[in-house]
């Protein structure tokens, strides 16, 4: 069968969905490939989906999956003895909320195929297929050759079409992290009673320290209508180097952890996933985001940025498949799909973005989130004894200066060296 299209589309996540609506919406005859069962059916992620670009690449959210609103934030740092110190934050306007990314993916690609797309699942592309003249004009998928003005590949994290094409190299351990995530079920009402919330408001908590035995990473709790997802988050070439027990025994630990278990103690867990995605969504992005008759969006274009208090991966994908589709309409109607038209047309734009250039900015986050032992198991210690000598009163009572130098001389620490490295990681994030 002889199947041609203006665009093929490569993955059906939140990038690819939103690259087939955009260009669908043009008036461009699409085709959206998925290899998962249904649409989202291969996508994990922690929760919590900023709201800004979505809006602006979809116009309003009507009808999308919103499981809650944030309304409040809270930031902990663990030590390995369960103290902890959080800092919480409310009041402010809602600018994220939280959602299953399954049921989010499905809902862009039915905005898709409502716009005209045509989505197609259990279907693996094997490569991207090229002319005579080294123009990528279609896929191979099952032995048949479906021929595109234009491909997008939103591939995700695991960029083999990219490898085999040669275009990026293989992926290093220093550039992935793994995210591993359960999920519980309590109830809407004990969701609400127990974080505290106000009807429909949601809770985003990130954890760092212990809760990750000293790994490089963090762990995450999000809570949604009746569930509430937590996980972790650890840095692939540390874990490799250094981890002493299986992944599923650490969040089997983050759930029965004293500082959390009383959230969820009775729910019942519905849900276990895991996935890989960039540590550091500058170090991976490809050197070239377009070729020929290709443009390259989402996590497989390394559009996400990981500050340790917050993600953005879901609204940066979704903008970049958005620039991506609009790209493929414009380069219709200036001479097809060149990389000098689609480099003028999309990766240009791309990195004069605030996306790419807070990517750019924040780039040297990865130096600190690499510091190790430091700021995953030392600097929470010396947090923990320095609070446990404020707040765990007998005869005397300290100032704060005498329990931090107390702590440091305890830990073996240099308070001046501390705040250094501080105002360093301070400056990367």
């Amino acid at each position: 069968m002889h199947m041609r299209f203006d665009v093929v589309v490569v993955g059906a996540g939140p990038a690819g969905a939103a690259a087939a609506y955009a260009a669908a919406s043009g008036g461009l005859k699409v085709l959206l490939v998925e290899r998962g069962r249904g649409a989202g059916s291969k996508q994990v992620y922690g929760g919590k989906v900023y709201s800004h670009y979505l809006e602006e690449a979809l116009g309003d959210l009507k009808g999308a999956p919103i499981e809650r609103w944030v309304g409040k934030e809270r930031l902990s740092i663990v030590d390995d003895a369960g103290r902890t110190a959080t800092l919480e934050y409310e009041g402010g306007s809602t600018r994220a909320f939280t959602a299953h990314l399954t049921k989010l993916a499905a809902w862009l690609v039915d905005r898709a195929a409502s716009a005209g797309a045509v989505f197609v699942d259990e279907v693996r592309v094997d490569s991207l297929r090229r002319d005579p003249s080294g123009r990528f004009s279609g896929v191979e998928a099952g032995g048949e050759l479906v021929e595109a003005d234009v491909i997008i590949d939103a591939e995700g994290v695991n960029r083999l079409l990219l490898e085999r094409a040669g275009l990026v190299e293989r992926a290093s351990t220093r550039d992935l992290a793994l995210g591993v995530k359960e999920v519980v079920r309590i109830g809407e009402k004990e969701v609400e009673e127990r974080f505290g919330l106000d009807k429909g408001e949601g809770l985003s908590w990130i954890l760092v320290g212990g809760v990750t035995g000293g790994l490089p990473g963090g762990a995450f709790v999000y809570t949604n209508k009746d569930t509430v997802s937590l996980g972790l988050v650890l840095y692939v070439d540390a874990a490799a180097r250094a981890i002493e027990e299986p992944v599923h025994s650490m969040i089997e630990k983050l759930r029965t952890h004293p500082a959390l278990h009383r959230y969820w103690a009775d729910g019942d867990v519905v849900e276990y996933a895991a996935k890989l995605t960039p540590e550091s969504g500058y170090r991976y992005m490809p050197r070239r985001l377009v070729a020929d008759g290709l443009m390259v969006a989402g996590d497989a274009a390394g559009m996400l940025l990981n500050l340790g208090y917050t993600f953005r991966g879901v609204d940066y994908a979704v903008y970049s498949g958005y620039m991506a589709g609009r790209a493929a309409i414009a380069a219709r109607d200036r001479g097809g799909p060149t990389e000098e038209n689609l480099r003028e047309l999309y990766e240009e734009p791309l990195r004069r973005s605030r996306p790419f250039r807070d990517l750019w900015r924040l780039r040297g986050v990865e130096r600190a989130m690499e510091g190790g032992d430091r700021y995953f198991r030392r600097y929470p210690a010396l947090m923990g004894a320095a609070l446990r000598s404020m707040f765990e009163l007998g005869e005397s009572t300290p100032s704060i200066y005498e329990a931090l130098r107390g702590a440091a001389e305890e830990s073996g620490i240099s308070i001046i060296g501390a705040l250094v490295d501080a105002l360093m990681m301070a400056r990367s994030i």
